[in-house]
Parts: structure tokens; sequence; C-alpha cells
């Protein structure tokens, strides 16, 4: 499985802080450190990573969210074998406004009701050092490609 997502940044308070999203649904509810992610979906088919990656920014965060132009950072591989195909690039939103989109699966497992989850419950800035013990390992080391770029263009980290 094949997926692209945006590492939103932005500058403040003389640091760089990054907005990383918490996974909706039953599963995830009570994971933490270790569960958040980058905003991300599947690419379909031949779509273009870089749109695939603007268009589940925006589905997972909601209108209210602004991100501009894009620099890629490269792929990682999660465990379980997918594969995130990454963008950084500097964004606003205000974590209140989340309207995430939704899903439905049945819940409790095999009772036969289905229930709604957003696909995304919350969304948050946080700074480097706090988002790597919040971030799932495998897109820990998007924060360091991040700060190569901002190094390179003077951003500081």
């Amino acid at each position: 499985m094949l997926s692209a997502g945006i590492l939103a940044y932005r500058k403040g308070a003389g640091r760089l802080e990054v907005l990383l999203v918490h996974p909706g649904g039953p599963y995830w509810r009570n994971k933490d450190n270790g569960a958040w992610s980058i905003p991300k979906g599947e690419v379909d088919g031949t779509d273009d990573p870089q749109q695939t990656a603007r268009r589940e920014f925006s589905e997972e965060l909601g209108p209210a969210a602004s991100i501009g132009p894009l620099t890629a950072v490269g792929e990682v591989r999660q465990r379980g074998g997918k594969r995130v195909i990454a963008f950084v690039g500097e964004g606003e939103f205000d974590p209140t406004a989340l309207a995430s989109n939704t899903f439905e699966i049945e819940w409790p497992p095999r009772s036969g009701r289905r229930q709604i989850f957003p696909e995304v419950d919350r969304a948050e800035w946080f700074d480097i050092e706090f988002a790597r013990t919040k971030l799932i390992a495998a897109q820990v080391e998007l924060l360091d490609r991040l700060l190569a770029i901002a190094a390179d263009n003077s951003v500081e980290g």
C-alpha cells in the first residue's frame, strides 16, 4: 500500500513546530505516544502523490487548514509494509477548527452495530523534540529530513 502525506511546519516562538494528527476510532482511543501521524492517505492508481497529499491534508483537517508550496522529502516504510511518500510545507491551522472526514465500522466487533468515527480525532502543533515521542516510529525520520531542509534555508529548529 502506498500513501502520501504532508508534514506541515510553522515557525513559532523562535523554534520550528510541526502539525501532527491523532487517528480516530476505537482502536486508537487510549493510545498517545507513538500513535500520532502526519496527515496522509492512500494514493489511488496513477494519482499524483503531491495532489493526494494535499487532498488528504484537507480531508483530515478540514477547510480551515492551509499549506504553502511543498518540498518532497522522500519515502518511509511503516511497520506492516505501508509506504508513505512525504512532503513538507509551511502551514497554518488552528487545531480547534478540526473538521475531519469520517469512516464507518462495526463496533464493537461482531455486534452487528455500525458506528461512525472521525478519521482524525485530534490535531496539534508540537516542537520537534516532543513530536519525536508522539509520531509513529517510521515517521520520526521525517522530522530529521525537515530539519535538514530548515538548516539549508536558515530556519531555526
